[in-house]
């Protein structure tokens, strides 16, 4: 228990930041420090390919490490107070024209998700090798996301306290600050609770060349491919809605920005329960069946998005019987979404370890770090994307504008149609998972 309280606790200050960036970061650029959307977008995918390049790097670094702490706990630990600074430091507005704070918010964030990478990467990988046992390995993973999602609903209430002005920069600096020490604290906690276990976990292999065998053997990991693909698509639609969102319940749903925040509460709330929901449905029926019934729901709710009725901005969202019943749906959908991508976050995660156990030498760092690296490098392709198809769309971040039928459109798509097909890949791409008694040991790998 104290290792399942620990290890939930090393994924809340880093969810929080998380669910922030993915929420207000794009905000942030656009509204505060008044960047055009496609430079807003840059800035997010230059970060993000610097964020994926060092994954591989760390992963490989803490597999070699030795220490009578095991290989992972002196990079968590070591990393943690950094870590705290420097994401503190993404929500500072620095002086000067656009190019001057792009350069600056590049810096920033190549140093922040340096030290992210250092934290996150080893913690990630102590799923696999804390213990041999789906079952456990799940709870783990839910463990994990568990304190995620809480941390980020706590991010929620900073921000529908503190950011009720989308323009004004001095009030995401205070979230900064208290995000930053909250994602140092409970680094640290993580660190200690999970020190004993960590010490007497699975260890990667030292065989002389293993690492450049693995890299020429990840290709045929037909498992590894499944799970790597599947991770790809699920997280890349989840992180089109996160930066879609903010701009969509105000521009779109036309709600006040006010309400714009708090209404993003239901997400996280229906998320939280909804892992809870998929982990006891993986115990009794497995797996894929949960991933199957949790991205329908998913679908479901995109699909709602696209259609929603836009509420009456003339009057408040409660004022009318109209309105009333627009917010109730709109609501609703939000939950069904919650409830449905809550998957993106356990599925993906509880079915790695199968892969690394399919590599006879177990390199967990090193298997997580690929999963990771290949994924922030579609992330960041994705929000360049969205990015440039904002200003295509002729979107301005500016309060009071009537924006033009096609950024609507494409606000709308991103919210919808866009995801929902990214998630339809997704299982695709799972649809050959051998889910049969992965309970003991490792089964023969499936063609890719």
């Amino acid at each position: 228990m104290r290792v399942l309280l620990a290890y939930g606790m090393g994924d809340a200050g880093t969810g929080m930041a998380a669910s922030l960036i993915g929420f207000y970061l794009f905000i942030f650029y656009t509204s505060a420090a008044g960047l055009p959307a496609w430079m807003a977008g840059l800035v997010l995918m230059v970060a993000r390919l610097w964020d994926a390049i060092n994954d591989p790097v760390v992963g490989w670094l803490s597999d070699k490490t030795r220490t009578p702490w095991g290989p992972r706990l002196p990079w968590i630990l070591g990393s943690a107070i950094p870590l705290g600074f420097a994401m503190a430091l993404m929500w500072w507005l620095p002086p000067g024209g656009p190019w001057v704070k792009f350069a600056i918010f590049v810096a920033i964030s190549v140093v922040a998700n340096s030290l992210y990478t250092c934290v996150n990467l080893p913690y990630s990988a102590l799923a696999a090798e804390l213990t041999t046992s789906v079952h456990l390995r799940t709870r783990l993973n839910s463990a994990r996301f568990t304190g995620s999602i809480i941390a980020g609903l706590v991010g929620i209430v900073l921000g529908g306290l503190l950011l009720r002005d989308l323009q004004n920069a001095a009030s995401y600096m205070k979230v900064g600050i208290i995000s930053g020490v909250l994602i140092s604290t409970t680094t640290l906690i993580c660190g200690w609770g999970i020190a004993p276990a960590a010490r007497h976990c699975q260890r990667p292999s030292s065989q002389r060349g293993s690492t450049r065998r693995l890299l020429a053997r990840v290709g045929s990991n037909g498992r590894f491919l499944m799970v790597l693909g599947l991770y790809l698509l699920l997280w890349c639609a989840l992180q089109i809605m996160q930066t879609a969102a903010l701009i969509y319940l105000p521009v779109v749903m036309r709600l006040p920005d006010g309400w714009s925040n708090w209404i993003l509460l239901p997400f996280q709330v229906s998320t939280l329960v909804g892992l809870q929901v998929w982990t006891g449905f993986a115990r009794r029926r497995g797996r894929l069946p949960a991933l199957h019934w949790g991205t329908s729901l998913w679908i479901v709710g995109c699909l709602l998005a696209m259609v929603l009725m836009p509420l009456d901005s003339a009057i408040s969202p409660t004022g009318s019987a109209g309105n009333l019943l627009r917010l109730s749906m709109l609501v609703g959908t939000i939950v069904v979404v919650g409830l449905g991508a809550s998957t993106a976050y356990l599925i993906p995660w509880a079915l790695l370890p199968d892969a690394i156990d399919a590599d006879p030498e177990k390199p967990a760092g090193l298997y997580s770090a690929w999963m990771v690296f290949t994924q922030k490098i579609c992330i960041s392709l994705a929000l360049f994307f969205f990015g440039n198809l904002m200003s295509l769309s002729g979107y301005q971040a500016a309060r009071g504008i009537l924006q033009p039928d096609g950024a609507l459109l494409a606000i709308r798509m991103c919210m919808g149609l866009i995801p929902a097909l990214l998630v339809v890949l997704g299982l695709v791409v799972i649809r050959r998972w051998p889910e049969r008694g992965l309970h003991h040991g490792a089964l023969p790998d499936p063609q890719p």
